[in-house]
């Protein structure tokens, strides 16, 4: 299953300096080397809240493969290229099953819920 990396970026001034621009240079054949590609880099269209900077999203074949670039040697040699320059806000995720569906993922949750409740009438009718 698919593995999103979502780095919320913001560099200050806008521009990377000389740290960024080097960290910009070797960081695709960290990526590269664990199966990952770039799918977007830049500023999103912010339609609701705020977001200021740019987001960078990238996919890597699994989570094992995006936390073991992320650990690599490889990468982990360059990261505080990125970390004394910029600030960001960086997570893993896994891409949904093929027949995932919002709708069947509220109708687990109230599913849920309702023998929470069940469970909990029971024991306090039990309790008496």
């Amino acid at each position: 299953m698919a593995t999103y990396l979502i780095n919320h970026l913001r560099i200050p001034g806008g521009v990377p300096n000389e740290q960024g621009l080097s960290y910009l240079e070797q960081v695709e054949s960290t990526v590269k080397a664990y199966g990952g590609k770039w799918l977007a880099q830049g500023e999103g269209r912010v339609v609701e809240g705020a977001w200021p900077g740019s987001v960078v999203l990238l996919e890597f074949p699994s989570m094992q493969a995006a936390e073991s670039w992320y650990n690599s040697a490889e990468y982990q040699r360059i990261l505080h290229l990125r970390t004394d320059n910029a600030i960001s806000d960086l997570i893993l995720i896994d891409a949904v099953e093929p027949d995932f569906s919002v709708a069947g993922f509220a109708a687990r949750i109230r599913s849920a819920i309702k023998e929470s409740l069940d469970s909990q009438s029971q024991n306090a009718v039990a309790g008496r």
